[in-house]
């Protein structure tokens, strides 16, 4: 066994040593026993030759693994296995007496950036990543022609990016007036936040004395600074626009069922929100089934999430109407009354059965990470998964209302109850099928919403004030009406947010529906039929 692992080792340290053989047998000595200024002249040389092939053996002086013999023989030294570092070859049995080479700090910090460097050159994007952000602290004057090489042949952007503000940084401590300019050009182009705080550098004052002494360096520096902070903006208000939309999809969601039992019974259900509750802990029972059940399957366990989370909260809501607000028709107060006590009921049975502690539902693979727009952009794929999930919904919610009986029965008991029931339309059971279909709908809210944070007993009570706002600005039982309402909040909630905070914006907000009720009590979209005109 001991053989065994010795030999796996000599591969291992083999694979390291050939690279090494490659460097000049004069070179690998002065970098083992020369002096400290001539171990980085050495590192500064392969660095201006671009040579990969000196990877393997910095890599092993920068970890210790260099050992000399006799004052003379190099090796590369991991646990009981040694390669010459020049010739390549193992070497069995060790020496017992051999010499660490030291490796200070200093001169652990040029391996560790020189590494970095040549790694730029690699096939691996991620290797090509991490060594662009080590170098982001360590990187001097001395690495520009290699970064220059390295971002000619760049084709990835968030490298491009990384690499384009390192190579400017470095230019902008030259001496040379000139090359400065160019730097402060170039980094005209960046999307990088931290361009910004470097071209400020430039334009510092300290007395009478600026941190650029030359005038026109400064200038063009002004000028860049003018293009990124607009390019920083365009990114703001573009991340801005998501994130409303996003909120607005949100809301939609979470609206849409209030819109329909609203709109068709005049229910004010504030058990809403703990509806969709039991959709967003529907979606996490479903989660911890498929992971001791089907752990195979756990990226697909939102397929079976979304029918339960919608077969619950729909049977929960058709429980609730037929157990009491079947009896509370036509008696506003003792409606909001009684359905206030159950979603009281509903948290505290959540808290019993789940804990008062929240409870986290993770994101399938598919839905982690993002696309990135610009540095400061990045669109969520939850995110964009929830926003093509609500207009799916939308859209089936409309052929079902449009397409099929039960629409018909719906439209025609919400624009008039008492001709429906006179010419056969069961009004008791579309009720019931109604109010089914707008709590499974909050179901799927509290699904969606449990892919973009935690799930607790009080999830519901964020969305519900905001849904009612929703329903009651788009015009009650006007799916038209929710939809622009939930996008029109969400975006102006999400820009007024960036102005003047959470909680200045959700005043605005409030003040503004307020004012716009008095003068237009229908909504954004009035209900039309017999009823509503008369």
């Amino acid at each position: 066994m001991r053989t065994l692992r010795s030999l796996l080792l000599l591969l291992v340290l083999a694979t390291l040593a050939l690279p090494a053989s490659a460097i000049a047998p004069a070179l690998i000595e002065k970098l083992a026993l020369g002096e400290h200024e001539d171990k980085v002249a050495v590192i500064t040389e392969l660095l201006a030759a671009d040579d990969e092939s000196a990877l393997g053996f910095l890599q092993a002086l920068h970890d210790g693994a260099v050992q000399i013999v006799g004052g003379k023989q190099v090796l590369i030294v991991k646990d009981d296995a040694g390669i010459d570092a020049v010739s390549g070859k193992s070497v069995t049995p060790l020496p017992e007496e051999r010499e660490d080479v030291v490796v200070n700090n200093r001169l652990r910090r040029e391996l560790a950036s020189a590494i970095a460097a040549l790694k730029l050159a690699s096939q691996n994007r991620d290797t090509r990543m991490t060594a662009a952000k080590a170098l982001q602290n360590g990187a001097d004057e001395e690495m520009l022609p290699l970064i220059s090489k390295a971002l000619a042949k760049e084709s990835d952007a968030d490298i491009k990016n990384l690499l384009t503000l390192l190579h400017a940084t470095l230019q902008l401590r030259s001496k040379d007036a000139a090359t400065r300019f160019a730097a402060a050009k170039a980094l005209a182009s960046s999307s990088n936040p931290n361009t910004k705080a470097l071209l400020l550098g430039l334009l510092e004052k300290k007395g009478e004395i600026y941190a650029e002494p030359d005038a026109a360096v400064r200038a063009e520096a002004q000028s860049s600074l003018k293009a990124v902070e607009s390019r920083l903006v365009t990114g703001d208000r573009f991340g801005q626009m998501f994130t409303g939309a996003s909120l607005g999809s949100i809301l939609l969601l979470a609206a849409l069922g209030l819109a329909i039992t609203y709109g068709l019974m005049g229910v004010i259900n504030m058990a809403h929100g703990e509806l969709i509750m039991v959709g967003a802990y529907s979606a996490y029972v479903v989660q911890n089934l498929f992971r001791a059940h089907a752990p195979g399957l756990f990226d697909w366990y939102l397929v079976a999430a979304v029918p339960a989370a919608f077969a619950a909260a729909a049977l929960v809501g058709m429980a609730l109407e037929r157990s009491v607000i079947r009896f509370l028709y036509g008696r506003p107060l003792e409606t909001l009354l009684a359905t206030w006590g159950i979603s009281l009921i509903l948290i505290q049975s959540a808290r019993t059965l789940f804990g008062a502690q929240n409870v986290q539902v993770e994101n399938p693979v598919w839905m982690s990470g993002g696309i990135v727009i610009m540095s400061n952009v990045v669109l969520p794929y939850n995110r964009i998964v929830i926003i093509g999930f609500a207009f799916a919904v939308l859209l089936a919610v409309w052929l079902l209302l449009t397409r099929t009986r039960l629409g018909l029965f719906v439209r025609g008991v919400t624009q008039n109850r008492a001709m429906a029931s006179c010419v056969g339309v069961p009004t008791a059971r579309v009720d019931t099928l109604a109010f089914g279909l707008g709590s499974g709908i909050a179901g799927l809210a509290g699904c969606a919403l449990s892919q973009i944070g935690n799930v607790g007993p009080d999830l519901g009570q964020t969305y519900i004030v905001d849904s009612f706002m929703v329903v009651v600005l788009g015009g009650v039982g006007q799916l038209a009406g929710t939809v622009y309402a939930a996008l029109g909040l969400g975006m102006a909630n999400k820009f007024l947010e960036a102005w003047s905070g959470a909680v200045l914006a959700k005043i605005a907000i409030l003040a503004f529906i307020i004012i716009f009720i008095q003068k237009r009590p229908q909504g954004l979209f009035a209900l039309k039929g017999r009823v509503a005109d008369n």
